[in-house]
This record gives structure tokens, sequence and C-alpha cells, in this order.
């Protein structure tokens, strides 16, 4: 199972922290910007490389702290067919460096759109008689608030190709209780989406004991948070919020369970801007992005003993 790759290299590394690779132009170094825009030119395909190249470079200096990284597609699709392209080269960079790889998408679509996401993303594209596997991600995020219908395709999909998938059931954004607050019957949104999770995933756990179907639950919301670690005891946690939006290390140990398994961490401005709070960070981004991580992963080290 999906998760249980997963949670195996977060042992292995004592960490449990996700790099999100979601640079903008202005969060790389201006001199792999102009290096790639005197060779691309300024277009988006120049973007694009810059973008990937800096990947690289964050990946190399990750290795052996990090065991996951969360490109975010739209940032990629910001850049056209060329960002997709350096999409899909992260991912395979990503897994030749052997980092598993979450593929933040959340997509949210039904029937035959969904089973099509899922299969671009998690599964194989069937084309005569061969069958490739276009992005080959270990695991997406989806927002299931269309219901079931827009779950299924990529549960299904996952548990055939021993991957996994996150749900969104209480997101770190500020308005997210404009929605997943209200009380629905004697319930609110969020609980229900999470019962549901529970429930969609139940018969799919692995060794480690966690389902194939995960979920997203915010730092920023560390009661809720609390609440839905002891609702969902089978359930992996990705955790976004910690860091620039405002979650601490104190907040997402809720995440976890008592041998620190069951959850990951996400940073993504933290690290790939580290270099611009350092001084000459410009010359010295890699090592400005690996001191960024390794002080997240101590940081949750203070609360978080993983066994």
């Amino acid at each position: 199972m999906s998760f249980d790759a997963l949670q195996e290299k977060i042992r292995k590394l004592k960490n449990p922290t996700v790099a999100g690779l979601d640079a903008r132009l202005e969060y790389i170094p201006p001199q792999l910007v102009a290096g790639c825009f005197e060779k691309y030119g300024e277009t988006l395909e120049g973007a694009a490389q810059a973008v990937y190249r800096y990947n690289c470079d964050l990946m190399d200096a990750l290795q052996g702290v990090v065991p996951a990284v969360k490109p975010q597609a739209a940032y990629y699709e910001l850049l056209g067919w060329p960002g997709v392209k350096a999409l899909a080269d992260t991912i395979q960079y990503a897994h030749d460096k052997g980092y598993y790889v979450i593929a933040d998408i959340k997509r949210g679509d039904i029937g035959s759109t969904a089973q099509a996401y899922a299969e671009g993303w998690l599964g194989k594209s069937k084309v005569g008689e061969r069958a490739f596997a276009p992005f080959d991600a270990d695991c997406v995020t989806i927002n299931g608030y269309m219901g079931s219908d827009a779950i299924l395709p990529f549960l299904n999909i996952a548990k055939e190709e021993g991957k996994g998938v996150f749900l969104l059931v209480k997101t770190s954004n500020p308005s997210s209780g404009e929605l997943q607050d209200m009380i629905a019957g004697d319930r609110q949104v969020y609980t229900v989406m999470a019962d549901l999770c529970a429930r969609l995933g139940k018969g799919t756990e692995g060794e480690r004991g966690y389902q194939t179907l995960g979920a997203v639950v915010g730092a920023t919301y560390p009661a809720e948070l609390r609440e839905l670690r002891r609702r969902m005891e089978r359930t992996f946690f990705l955790v976004p919020g910690y860091g620039a939006q405002g979650g601490t290390a104190e907040d997402v140990r809720h995440a976890f369970d008592r041998y620190g398994w069951g959850a990951i961490v996400n940073s993504s401005r933290g690290i790939l801007c580290a270099w611009k709070k350092m001084e000459n960070g410009a010359e010295n981004y890699q090592d400005a992005a690996r001191q960024a991580a390794e002080a997240m992963r101590d940081d949750i080290k203070k609360y978080v003993t993983i066994v």
C-alpha cells in the first residue's frame, strides 16, 4: 500500500515532512532565471526550465533530509505546456532520487472525467496496444465535495496501483469555515467528509494500519486536527499550513499517533524562499533550503517522536 512506503521513508529519515515544489519565478534565485532566459528566451519555456532546474537543485540539496516532495500543479499549468512538461520531468527526477511524490492537483469531478484524471495521474493511459504512465505520481490530492462519485475513481486506481489519495477534509485556508464548519444535521460538514473518507477507505489498510484514502487537515486549526485524529484512527494525514500560514510544530503534533506515525507536514515557501533570508543566499540557495528543511524537522522533533 502506498502509505506504507511513505511511512517507511519517514521512519528511515525520522522526518515527517514534505517539501512543496511550488516555485514562481520570484522564488527562484535570479541567476538561474537569467541563465534559462539567455538559453530559451523570456518565454514560457524559459520560465519552465528555470522552475525545473530549481526543483532539481532543491531535490539534490534535500536528499537525506526530506522523504517526500509535493509539486502543486497550478504553478506548472501557469506556464502552459512547457510547465506541464516541467512537472512531469520533476516527478521523474524525484523518483530517480528516491522521493515519494505527492501531486497536489486537487481535482474534483465525477464519472468518466474523474476516471480520466485518476488514470492520468495515478494509473496508465492506453495507446494502441501499449500502456503508459503519464505522470506516475505516488499520491494525489483531490476535492471530494461532489461526493463519492468524485472519490471512488481515484481510490480504485490507487488500490490497483498501490498508490495513495489525500482527500480534502478540513483545509488550512482562512475561509474554509464558510462551508466546512457549517452544521449538517448533527455534524459539521468537515466531520461529514471525515466520516465519508474513513468509510470509503475501510478495508484498504496496509501493513502499517493506514488506509489508501488519506485526508488533508490543516495545521491552522489545531483543535479540529486533534478531533479528527481521534475520529480517523486509520487515516493518514497530509498537514498543510505549517510556517508561512501560521501553523506551528506544537499545532501539528496532534496529527500523529502515539508512535509518531500517520501524518506528513508540508512546507513550501519556507524551503523554496529560504535563500531570501540568508546573506548571499542567492549564491547559496541549496544550503539555505537544506538548513530550512533541517530546522523544520528539528522543530517538529520537539513535539513528535517517531519510533
